[in-house]
């Protein structure tokens, strides 16, 4: 089973997903634009992304990034909240599977869950 947090309107995320469905992997598609992760979930995302800090799971270079005033240096507490109250912030897409995750840019990269 893949979990995908999935915009239908970014090309990487339909492409990510296209790639899943074609593995024939069984596939729960959250479009965390309109039901956002929690601070919770957004921490254990990052856990099974190995353990990477929040700014690698954003979209740093979003307009919306830049407004609020963050950068590398901003500490992860604040970027995790930033991304619960901002979902648009979260790099997309991300899949899981088990206690993994992977980050599909490029969309390739989500081919070891399968």
């Amino acid at each position: 089973m893949i979990t995908i947090w999935h915009n239908p309107r970014c090309s990487k995320s339909r492409q990510a997903l296209a790639l899943i469905e074609e593995s024939g992997a069984e596939v729960t598609v959250r479009q965390y634009l309109m039901d956002a992760p929690t601070a919770a979930e957004i921490t254990t995302a990052l856990s099974a992304l190995g353990d990477i800090p929040a700014i690698k799971m954003m979209r740093s270079e979003d307009k919306l990034f830049k407004e609020l005033g963050f950068s590398k240096d901003t500490p992860d507490e604040e970027l995790i909240a930033a991304m619960v109250a901002h979902p648009a912030l979260i790099e997309r897409p991300i899949a899981f599977s088990h206690d993994r995750a992977a980050i599909g840019r490029p969309v390739e990269a989500i081919e070891e869950l399968l």
